[in-house]
């Protein structure tokens, strides 16, 4: 029989976090001719959280996510948002988030200030974070995390649009980006 022990409280312990791709999502979601939210997922991300010793908060992140494996439950969608006209997956086939160190908030959430790059270009995000705690399940130590931020797909080159008869355009310029990320301590 195994023992599950979970904390929100407990610090990341020093050493290298994995990113554990299969336990993690990475979403985002527009507004499509400006009446419904349109959602899309990206399913390969991987990455690292390296945490210092004495200083948990003092982490850094990198994360890689592959453009190639965007869907958005479309055949042709996940073709355009891969296309020169959005994310050029062809040119750019990774969008890379480095961050760190967090935050800490007064209603106990962190945020994480970082570098988002999309299409090549980088601009300053920060993601609103929630911990979600430490457990140790079959030898394997892990820890989740969930985050939020939103962006203008314009301030990274992503410019494709088309203006609706009655007025507004097809694809917003807002895109809200959550992540549900799930580390697995890999070297400590």
């Amino acid at each position: 029989m195994t023992t599950l022990q979970s904390s929100t409280e407990t610090p990341l312990q020093p050493g290298t976090w994995t990113i554990d791709a299969a336990h993690s999502l990475v979403e985002f979601s527009v507004r499509h001719m400006t009446v419904a939210r349109v959602t899309g997922r990206f399913g390969a991300v991987n990455g690292a959280v390296e945490v210092p010793p004495g200083d948990p908060l003092g982490a850094t992140v990198r994360a890689d996510i592959d453009v190639s494996s965007v869907s958005a439950g479309h055949p042709k969608r996940d073709e355009l948002i891969r296309s020169a006209d959005f994310l050029d997956a062809e040119i750019h086939p990774v969008i890379t988030f480095t961050g760190g160190p967090a935050v800490p908030t007064a209603d106990g959430r962190w945020n994480v200030p970082g570098g988002l790059t999309i299409k090549g270009v980088t601009r300053p995000v920060v993601l609103d974070t929630v911990f979600g705690g430490v457990i140790s399940h079959r030898g394997a130590i892990r820890a989740g995390f969930s985050a939020a931020t939103e962006i203008n797909r314009k301030d990274f080159g992503v410019t494709w649009n088309a203006a609706l008869d009655s007025g507004g355009a097809i694809v917003s310029d807002l895109v809200k980006i959550t992540l549900e990320i799930e580390l697995v301590l890999t070297q400590s």
